[in-house]
């Protein structure tokens, strides 16, 4: 992970690039800039300490000049083979958007139907209430707080005892 290296490509490899690796017959120069003389010097310094910092790589790549190559016309098979692209490109998100949609509905679908069978699964059924489930409260409670004393809760069983006989006699 530590192992440094470095790539140099020289001016001839990037000439047999452009070229299309045919060779060339002569090399031409390109023609340096003369600055003015307070310019010139700057100028010779600040290549010298790029080329200082640059090491070797830079030592093989001409001046670049300012000008811009306008860009070869391309072929009419690369401009139907482009179009023939971007007709596939706007099927496909044509397409896209047709199953993005469908997705959508789908969700949908199964949101409300995960919802409906929820409501059925889970819903609770009618609970009747518990007969008589006040006076067997009040009986515990008398219970409670008389521990020593149970014949002083006599009438709150004996009511609790009535409301069950009803309850059975309802059901019967």
């Amino acid at each position: 992970m530590g192992e440094q290296f470095t790539i140099q490509i020289s001016s001839k490899l990037i000439n047999q690039l452009a070229d299309g690796g045919e060779k060339l017959k002569k090399k031409t120069k390109k023609p340096k800039q003369k600055l003015p003389g307070g310019h010139q010097q700057s100028q010779s310094r600040v290549s010298n300490d790029s080329e200082t910092l640059k090491g070797t790589a830079a030592a093989g790549w001409p001046p670049q000049s300012l000008l811009f190559r306008p860009a070869a016309p391309t072929p009419q098979s690369a401009v139907t083979e482009l179009d023939a692209i971007r007709s596939v490109v706007q099927d496909s998100e044509k397409v896209l958007e047709r199953l993005k949609k469908q997705e959508e509905h789908m969700v949908q679908e199964v949101t409300a139907r995960a919802k409906d069978l929820h409501e059925k699964e889970f819903k609770l059924p009618y609970q009747k209430p518990i007969p008589c489930l006040a006076e067997k409260d009040a009986c515990l409670e008398c219970y409670k707080e008389n521990v020593n004393n149970a014949l002083k809760c006599a009438d709150l069983v004996r009511s609790f005892a009535d409301c069950a006989r009803r309850a059975r006699q309802q059901v019967n």
